[in-house]
């Protein structure tokens, strides 16, 4: 152990600078980045933030304060079917005396408040129906908190000492109710009387109502303008005036407002706003006030109370929403068509005497906090959660209504604490790296230090509701890792090159580099492996090397022209070059290097060394020089590679029967007078992704076993509808010569040859039909050519 410690001591000791530059370095980096949004870290922390919200804080209870009663498709259809409610109530969006059944059926039973998440600001089609809500709400003393919008070509609202106007204890229903019609048909609802509208609004009126009292020292609240993600020049918005008659009669407004994050989701939320004049509570925060006989509200950073209850929240003012599941599982989901009927029921009970069964269970809303708005996507307010792509946009004052009431919100932690966390995970980090420098911890070290943190943040959102930065943290070590590796490769990038040197006398360079980065020897030790062999030669060299005979350093340079050409083709498409041998070129796909796709590489490496010889040819020509007509082989097989030779001289190369068998392929091109030909296992793992023709069934000198080989034409899908014609009729013909049918395989080849009058296939297929046909051959005919060479 103690040699253990006294290396890494070692280390520490030359390496503690870079770490703690590094470390500090990489914190700097990370909090600019999170500062200016650089890298896009403030959409990878949402990401974090949501996945540890989903992961670590799914479960909460059902809601037992919180009812929600929604618009929901069976509202909307059920309504729409009935035509005693159509005719009272109209369509979606429904007439305002409507809510005042369904307010007053609430109280009756039992609700604590009724929050209303949406606004009622403009005039209905019949002034009556707005005044039977105003009606309603007086007279039963309904505790009520209705939601006001905002617009910027409002006028601003006067300042004034705002006021809450707190909720009076609900009257009981009086002894005689007006009769109703329980079902669609049978008889219209009675209509509530008083037409008058009520007198003029003052705007001091309006403010009085709408404002709330916050009392906020050392926090700014958030202005009212326009987001900055706005189009245009930004405008202060102010309070859109509601009803008349229900400015006077409801104890409660708040603030409707949108308060999606930068990607559509409802993540967190504010609890007052200024226009300048005056502040005005949202929602949920005015509700509760009211709910909890709240004269004021204290927004402190950090702090928010109401009345007696003390809640943590953001410095700033805001705090994260806890939702703590998707809605369906956090809170009981009724329908505003079941209290509808529920009202009917109750009001056909008390003028007929008949039995009241409710639809909705007794006590349901006893007690409760009764959250009303839309559910169903027909009334248009869909918001995305962490939880939930598609929820409804009342999600969020359910959640605040039951955070503020029973539980909490989650609270960032503190900016200095983030930041000292990154530069504790960025020297972490980058000690680690450096100092162990075991080469599977650096490539596992930035997964786990994702999930690492994932889980610590996790933890701290489930059981301390804190949200801790994620993404400042994880960038900051990931990239003092990187510095680390970087480091570290340094240092071993001079070994490499130490052993570089001193085997670049012995070996090639490809090998060499091979060696280095598997840090041991080559042996001589092989082994077998499938893999793809490339042999290509330069047609009739003899005579090409016959032209340079008074100078062969002619010779050479053009040689060695061709080769660079061919061999930079060659491994861009992943060969490894085997070895020269004079104008021929060798090499291997799919070792050392294992390359699964090696046959669909080596055809394409191929097809490429074709192009590339076909531009050298038009060079040379222009130049005066010798024709390189290229030849290539191509065959697959499972062959023994390594490193074959002595202690002294050592060569990577592969041996075997499939290396035969391409080179002899090479040679067979003259036979054909085809470019390239390819053997039965490279035509069948890359048939897929070539045009190629069978061309024969042939067998090669020495061995007894036929073998079928295909020309290498294209890549897949680029071969020309008059090439692809000639060799439709090849293959037709190639069929009838195996039957022995060489009359007519000699016609169909004439035709293809007065199509394609240059296909050397065809020539020497029609010049063996043409030679059977005169001296029939013995049967039985098994078409098999033997070649020689």
């Amino acid at each position: 152990m103690k040699p253990f410690l006294h290396v890494h001591a070692l280390r520490l000791r030359h390496s503690w600078k870079f770490i703690l530059l590094a470390a500090v370095l990489s914190t700097a980096f990370a909090a600019l980045c999170e500062r200016y949004d650089l890298l896009r870290m403030s959409e990878a922390e949402l990401g974090v933030y949501d996945q540890g919200l989903t992961f670590f804080t799914r479960g909460h209870p059902r809601s037992r304060d919180v009812v929600i009663v929604g618009i929901d498709d069976k509202t909307l259809q059920g309504i729409r079917d009935n035509e005693t409610y159509v005719r009272n109530y109209g369509v979606y969006p429904y007439s305002r005396n409507l809510w005042a059944r369904v307010f007053e059926h609430l109280v009756d039973e039992g609700a604590r408040a009724i929050v209303f998440d949406g606004v009622m600001d403009e005039r209905g089609t019949d002034e009556s129906n707005d005044l039977a809500l105003a009606q309603v709400l007086e007279e039963r003393g309904i505790p009520l908190t209705l939601g006001f919008s905002i617009n910027a070509g409002q006028p601003i609202l006067p300042r004034v000492e705002p006021v809450n106007r707190l909720p009076h204890r609900p009257t009981p229903p009086a002894p005689e109710v007006r009769p109703a019609a329980v079902e669609a048909g049978e008889e219209d609802f009675d209509e509530f009387t008083g037409t008058e509208g009520p007198p003029p609004l003052k705007p001091e009126e309006v403010a009085r109502a709408l404002a709330f009292p916050v009392h906020h020292p050392g926090l700014a609240l958030p202005s009212l303008e326009q987001k900055p993600g706005d189009t245009g020049s930004r405008l202060m918005r102010y309070p859109v005036t509601p009803l008349p008659g229900l400015v006077r009669v409801t104890p409660g407004f708040g603030l409707v407002l949108q308060e999606e994050d930068g990607d559509g989701r409802l993540r967190r939320t504010r609890f007052a706003y200024s226009d300048g004049a005056n502040t005005y509570a949202t929602l949920s925060l005015a509700a509760v006030a009211d709910i909890l006989g709240a004269e004021r509200v204290e927004l402190t950073p950090g702090r928010l109370r109401i009345g007696s209850r003390e809640l943590p929240i953001n410095a700033d003012g805001s705090a994260e929403l806890d939702f703590g599941g998707t809605w369906t599982e956090r809170f009981e989901a009724l329908s505003v068509y079941a209290v509808l009927e529920d009202w009917a029921r109750r009001q056909q009970h008390q003028r007929e005497g008949t039995p009241y069964v409710p639809v909705i269970p007794e006590g349901t809303f006893r007690g409760k906090v009764v959250l009303v708005g839309g559910l169903s996507v027909g009334t248009s307010d869909v918001k995305a959660t962490p939880f939930q792509s598609s929820a409804p946009g009342l999600v969020k004052h359910a959640v605040m209504l039951e955070s503020l009431l029973s539980g909490g919100f989650i609270t960032q932690a503190p900016y200095p604490a983030s930041l000292l966390l990154t530069f504790l995970v960025a020297l972490f980090s980058v000690a680690l790296v450096t100092l162990v420098r075991v080469p599977m911890l650096e490539l596992a070290w930035p997964l786990l230090l994702f999930f690492g943190f994932f889980l610590v943040t996790g933890l701290f959102l489930e059981h301390g509701r804190v949200h801790l930065l994620s993404a400042m943290p994880i960038y900051a070590g990931e990239l003092a890792a990187l510095s680390a590796v970087a480091f570290n490769h340094m240092f071993a990038n001079r070994e490499r090159e130490r052993l570089r040197l001193s085997f670049n006398r012995f070996l090639d360079k490809t090998l060499v580099d091979q060696l280095v980065e598997q840090q041991k020897l080559p042996s001589l030790e092989g082994e077998t492996r499938e893999i793809t062999a490339f042999f290509s030669d330069i047609r009739g060299f003899s005579s090409f090397s016959e032209r340079f005979k008074d100078d062969p350093k002619a010779l050479g340079a053009l040689l060695n022209r061709y080769l660079t050409r061919v061999s930079e083709v060659l491994m861009a498409h992943g060969a490894c070059l085997d070895k020269y041998i004079g104008d021929a070129v060798v090499c291997l796909f799919g070792a050392p290097l294992n390359i699964p796709d090696h046959a669909v590489r080596a055809c394409h490496a191929a097809l490429a060394v074709r192009d590339e010889v076909d531009a050298l040819r038009a060079e040379f020509q222009k130049e005066g020089l010798p024709d390189v007509y290229t030849r290539i082989g191509l065959n697959s097989a499972e062959m023994f590679v390594g490193n074959f030779g002595s202690e002294h001289l050592l060569d990577y190369t592969a041996i075997g029967d499939g290396m035969n068998l391409a080179a002899r392929l090479e040679g067979a091109n003259k036979a054909y007078d085809t470019t390239i030909m390819i053997g039965p296992l490279t035509y069948a793992m890359a048939r897929e992704h070539i045009e190629a023709r069978e061309l024969d069934r042939v067998r090669v000198a020495g061995k007894q076993e036929a073998v079928t080989v295909y020309e290498l034409l294209a890549r897949a899908g680029a071969l020309p509808a008059a090439k692809r014609a000639t060799v439709e009729r090849y293959h037709q013909s190639l069929a009838l010569y195996r039957e022995a049918r060489f009359e007519e395989a000699i016609h169909l080849l004439k035709e293809a040859l007065a199509a394609d009058p240059e296909d050397g296939p065809s020539r020497a297929l029609l010049a063996r039909c043409e030679r059977y046909a005169l001296n029939p051959p013995s049967l039985p005919f098994d078409g098999v050519v033997s070649l020689e060479k």
